[in-house]
């Protein structure tokens, strides 16, 4: 049976490098998701990612394990992705817009798609990576967090420190933007 987090960040506050080491790799993909998701490109994503286990090395003393320790860590991601969104626009250094569908997998019928359905799949991948683009840092981090990574409200809550009912706002005006953005695509599909 693998340690749980409780356990690890215990070894971790008691000075463990290893067990450090084992919250980074059991987490760092999903910091990066929902980095990427935020930020909208992987070089700021990857600083977010570096930022927030460099965030959380230094403040791990501070995590009391009120909250699961994956929350307080989604929690240190969204503001470290947050910052660096905030950085990029206070430089007007814009990097190229979502490279990919955000993660979201396209169903592809059959083992070997037809180059048209690759072709089509890559065109709706595009269209839902704009989608996601469009929306706000907040909007874009609830969504991530709920509808990607599963969260509850009150997680996410506790995530980006918002109240449940700001929450639910952001992750509203989320899905409206993508389905007013997605409603093309649903009907070419139908």
């Amino acid at each position: 049976m693998s340690p749980t987090d409780t356990d690890i960040v215990a070894r971790a506050k008691a000075g463990e490098e290893e067990a450090f080491r084992m919250l980074v790799e059991r987490h760092s993909r999903a910091v990066f998701r929902l980095a990427y998701r935020i930020a909208g490109n992987q070089h700021d994503a990857e600083e977010a990612v570096q930022e927030t286990f460099l965030r959380v090395f230094r403040s791990l003393d501070r995590f009391r394990g009120q909250a699961r320790f994956e929350t307080w860590l989604y929690r240190v991601a969204s503001n470290a992705a947050l910052d660096v969104v905030r950085r990029r626009q206070r430089h007007q250094d814009r990097q190229a817009p979502l490279e990919s569908a955000a993660g979201v997998p396209l169903p592809l019928a059959g083992a070997a798609p037809s180059p048209e359905r690759l072709t089509h799949g890559k065109q709706v991948g595009g269209q839902i990576a704009a989608a996601m683009e469009r929306l706000t840092p907040g909007e874009r981090a609830a969504f991530t967090l709920r509808h990607l990574q599963g969260l509850s409200i009150g997680e996410i809550g506790e995530a980006l420190g918002l109240h449940s009912n700001a929450v639910k706002n952001a992750i509203f005006r989320a899905v409206k933007k993508m389905r007013q953005d997605l409603t093309p695509i649903v009907s070419e599909i139908r």
